[in-house]
């Protein structure tokens, strides 16, 4: 999957780099925000209802540690297969879906 020259696989591989490190931050704020919005509002505002009961069944702090790992793992298996386009995508997709709605909603509240 890398291109011919040198140069272009550095490059390749400096973006892949900052892909994973971006989407795990971007796993980190989101589980971060998604903690605090459920302290401050209650588990019924989660978006996502197998997490909203993973979070009843065992706790917000469990159910979104054990969610965010497993997202961090699968972003990490997916950056050490070089798929780092997806990786990026996937963490625009958190950024816009996730992290900044949280941090509006917790900002304005």
């Amino acid at each position: 999957m890398y291109p011919e020259s040198g140069n272009t696989r550095r490059r390749w591989t400096l973006f892949g780099n900052a892909a994973i490190v971006a989407f795990l931050l971007a796993q980190v704020l989101d589980g971060v925000l998604t903690y605090v919005g459920v302290q401050t509002f209650g588990h019924r505002i989660e978006g996502n209802p197998v997490l909203a009961w993973l979070m009843q069944a065992v706790g917000p702090g469990t159910a979104l540690a054990g969610a965010k790992a497993v997202a961090a793992s699968f972003g990490a298996f997916l950056h050490l297969v070089e798929v780092h386009v997806i990786v990026a995508a996937l963490t625009a997709v958190y950024l816009a879906a996730a992290v900044v709605p949280w941090t509006a909603l917790l900002f304005f509240h």
